[in-house]
């Protein structure tokens, strides 16, 4: 079995000195990271091969850093994370074809690194113990026992700063629990509605991008109006990066707090398939589409029914959910997306296309021939 990582993320509060270190490091481990990028490049297109991590870390340790003494005042532990990372990015494009790596920018206000090891946390007082840094003040709001891992320090594109922190607890994943008809239930996510459940119950699309859009165009008007490079331009940017970070943030509260109701009280959930990429290519629907973030929806809820020991059930993308009967099972190929309601002409049943959807993911879950268990 194979032992259970959290990541717990916590608002940091670093004085001017700290910060300035802060920016030293982000600095160094993003030279680093695109010095490893250019020498991989450059490798491939000379001999065909690849060049190993572990050559990179010799020629970074014994010709880069004394060449570039600024390096020095970063941690080396943070700048042979960089080299993993790009590792990790090659890897990620040759398995799932996602996008070749990409150069990091000092320009992006949102900046990272990351520390594998030598940080230490203290709950009573309420710090954490950074390399080169020294003792920052944090808001420790949940403890966790285990073994840390790696810890990654973050500034948001407003100007906050946060630590994630991945911990081991050293126990095991626990085991699926059983599940039946009774104890399980379908969803079909949406835009009207975010979800309808199997059930009946419908939850509301909350659509905070939406809301916000009336203010959101009035900030970026602002921004677009501003000499490029002066202070009031960076003044208008950094309030329409809180707009954006309020609408995020409202999101994923209310992501969080479903996905964990719904996994709390189902042994199994079932799902369709979406092909998000596809979807928003309708330039109707993309803004909408993106605004209800459905893909993170769906990472939240597989998670956390890992943590719990709870079932993800999937379906085909291209079984008919909304168009069959769940009744008598007659295929109604005439709908169309507007048609909300419909009545079956087989068992003369009224059928809400949404809750009728639902109904047939949960079924089609639960049949052998269609079951895709995460």
């Amino acid at each position: 079995m194979y032992s259970m990582l959290k990541a717990y993320k916590y608002r940091i509060y670093p004085s001017k000195k700290q910060k300035e270190m802060i920016q030293v490091h982000f600095g160094a481990c993003r030279f680093v990271y695109n010095w490893a990028l250019e020498q991989k490049i450059k490798t491939y297109e000379q001999t065909g091969k690849s060049i190993s991590r572990f050559d990179l870390q010799h020629i970074l340790v014994h010709e880069v850093k004394p060449s570039n003494e600024w390096l020095k005042e970063a941690n080396s532990q943070a700048l042979l994370a960089s080299l993993v990372n790009v590792e990790s990015a090659f890897t990620k494009f040759f398995r799932e074809k996602s996008g070749f790596p990409k150069f990091k920018s000092k320009k992006n206000p949102v900046q990272s690194y990351q520390m594998p090891q030598h940080y230490a946390v203290d709950f009573e007082k309420q710090i954490i113990k950074l390399p080169k840094i020294g003792e920052v003040k944090t808001i420790l709001h949940r403890r966790f026992e285990g073994k840390l891992k790696t810890a990654t320090i973050s500034r948001s594109s407003t100007g906050k700063y946060y630590i994630s922190i991945l911990v081991d607890n050293e126990k095991d994943i626990p085991e699926k629990q059983n599940f039946s008809e009774s104890t399980t239930i379908g969803i079909d996510a949406g835009i009207k509605d975010f979800a309808v459940l199997s059930n009946g119950e419908k939850v509301e699309n909350p659509k905070y991008l939406e809301n916000s859009l009336k203010r959101m165009k009035c900030l970026q008007k602002r921004v677009s109006r501003k000499v490029k490079g002066s202070k009031n331009r960076n003044k208008a940017r950094q309030h329409l990066s809180k707009i954006h970070e309020t609408i995020s943030n409202q999101r994923n509260n209310f992501q969080h707090q479903l996905s964990f109701r719904l996994i709390s009280e189902n042994q199994a959930i079932a799902l369709e398939t979406l092909n998000v990429k596809g979807m928003v290519k309708n330039h109707c629907l993309a803004q909408s589409i993106s605004d209800a973030s459905l893909s993170s929806f769906v990472t939240k809820l597989e998670y956390k029914a890992e943590w719990l020991g709870k079932t993800i059930l999937r379906i085909g993308r291209f079984e008919p959910s909304s168009k069959l009967c769940n009744v008598c099972g007659y295929h109604n190929s005439n709908l169309t997306l507007d048609v909300r309601e419909w009545t079956c002409p087989g068992c003369k049943t009224k059928h809400d296309r949404d809750i009728n959807a639902a109904i047939n993911i949960k079924k089609f879950s639960l049949q052998d021939q269609n079951l895709i268990v995460i």
